[in-house]
C-alpha cells in the first residue's frame, strides 16, 4: 500500500514540476515576444538600412557606443524618429486595449464585450471628424476626438446610474443608446464635409492608423495609457471577485460601485486616447482576451498581464504587416477587423462563448 501510495505521489509531483516547467516556458515567450518585435521593426521597412548601421545607430543612442557615422542623417531619422516610436506606440495600443477588454469582460461577465461598448469609439469618431471638418491642426483634432470619447462614455455612465447603483444591463443599453447617438452626429458631419479633401480625411481616419505617429505623440500618449494600465493590474484580482456578479462580491465585502468607477474610468481614458491617436482600432480587445484564456485561464490575475504581453506582441506585428506587404500602407483597423473577425469566431465557437 505503501509503495503505490508512493508511485502516485511521485506521479503527482512528476505533473506538477511539467505543468510549472510549461508555465515558466509560456511566460518567457510571452515576455520576450514583443521586445524581439520592437527589435525586429527597425530592421523593417522600405527604406533600405544595414542591419550594421542600424545597430550602431541603436548602440551610440542607447548604449553610449561610440562607433564612426557611416550612415545618412535619414537613416537615424527613420529609425529613432519613425520605426522606434511607431512600434513603441503599437505596442502600448495593443497591450492597453487587450487589457482594456479582459476587465470589461470580467466587469460584464461576458467574454464578447469590447473596450468600445460604452460608446467611446464613437464619440471620439465624432470629435475627430469634427475637428477635420473645422480644419483645425493634428493636435486640435486628437483633443477633440479625446474629449468627445470620454463626453460619451460620462454620459453613458450616467444614464445607467439608479440610485446609487449601476446595473450592468443599464450601462450596455446606455451604451448602446449613446454609440448610436454619437454615430448619427458622425454621418451628419460625413453628409456636410467636403467631398474631395476633408470626407477622405475622416474615411482614412476612421481605418485606424499608426503612420503618422511620432516621438511627441508618444510623449503625451504615454501618461494616461501608462497611469490606466498599472490601475488595471493592480485591480486585477478584484475583477475575479466582479465577474461573480454583484451580489456575490457585496457578500465579500468588495465595494462594487467604486470598482467599477475605476475600471471604467481607467478603460476610457486608455480607448480615449488610443482612438484620438491611432483612430479606431477594431477587435483587439475582442480577440485577445479571448485567446489568453485558452492559454492562461480565467484567472484574472494571471489574464490581465498575459493580455498585455500578448496584445503588445500582435499589434507590432500586425502593423508591421500593414507597412510591408503591399505598396501602400493598410490601415491598421482593416487588417485587424479581417484577422479578428474570423479567429474570434472560430475562438467563440471553440469555447462555446465561456470563460475556459
Amino acid at each position: 500500500m505503501e509503495v503505490s501510495e508512493r508511485i502516485a505521489a511521485n506521479k503527482v509531483m512528476q505533473k506538477e514540476n511539467i505543468e510549472e516547467k510549461q508555465s515558466r516556458l509560456k511566460w518567457a515567450v510571452m515576455l520576450i515576444s514583443p521586445i524581439f518585435l520592437i527589435i525586429l521593426t527597425l530592421f523593417l521597412g522600405r527604406y533600405s538600412i544595414p542591419p550594421s548601421q542600424v545597430v550602431q545607430i541603436l548602440g551610440n543612442k542607447f548604449l553610449g557606443l561610440n562607433f564612426e557615422p557611416t550612415w545618412t542623417s535619414s537613416a537615424e531619422t527613420v529609425i529613432l524618429q519613425v520605426r522606434l516610436p511607431r512600434a513603441i506606440m503599437a505596442a502600448l495600443v495593443g497591450a492597453s486595449l487587450s487589457m482594456s477588454g479582459a476587465a470589461f469582460q470580467g466587469m460584464f461577465q461576458n467574454p464578447l464585450v469590447s473596450p468600445f461598448i460604452l460608446g467611446v469609439s464613437a464619440g471620439a469618431s465624432f470629435g475627430a471628424a469634427a475637428g477635420l471638418v473645422l480644419e483645425l491642426p493634428a493636435l486640435g483634432v486628437q483633443a477633440l476626438a479625446f474629449i468627445f470619447g470620454i463626453i460619451a462614455v460620462g454620459i453613458a455612465y450616467f444614464l445607467a446610474r439608479i440610485y446609487k447603483s449601476t446595473p450592468i444591463l443599464m450601462l450596455v443599453l446606455s451604451g448602446m443608446v449613446v454609440s448610436t447617438f454619437f454615430q448619427a452626429l458622425l454621418s451628419m458631419v460625413k453628409f456636410i464635409a467636403d467631398d474631395e479633401e476633408k470626407l477622405p480625411a475622416i474615411t482614412f481616419w476612421l481605418m485606424g492608423s499608426l503612420g503618422s505617429i511620432e516621438v511627441k505623440d508618444l510623449a503625451i500618449a504615454v501618461t494616461p495609457i501608462s497611469l490606466s494600465m498599472i490601475i488595471l493590474y493592480l485591480l486585477r484580482w478584484k475583477l475575479n471577485v466582479l465577474s461573480m456578479g454583484d451580489r456575490e462580491a457585496r457578500s465579500l465585502g468588495v465595494n462594487n460601485e467604486l470598482i467599477k468607477t475605476i475600471i471604467i474610468l481607467s478603460t476610457t481614458l486608455i480607448t480615449s486616447t488610443v482612438v484620438a491617436f491611432s483612430g479606431i482600432i477594431g477587435w483587439v480587445g475582442q480577440v485577445i482576451p479571448h485567446f489568453c484564456r485558452m492559454i492562461v485561464g480565467p484567472d484574472h490575475k494571471v489574464l490581465i498581464p498575459a493580455t498585455m504581453l500578448i496584445g503588445a506582441a500582435y499589434l507590432i506585428l500586425i502593423d508591421n504587416f500593414c507597412r510591408l506587404i503591399t505598396a501602400n500602407e493598410i490601415p491598421i483597423g482593416i487588417l485587424t477587423s479581417i484577422v479578428g473577425a474570423p479567429v474570434f469566431a472560430y475562438l467563440l465557437r471553440k469555447t462555446k462563448g465561456g470563460w475556459n
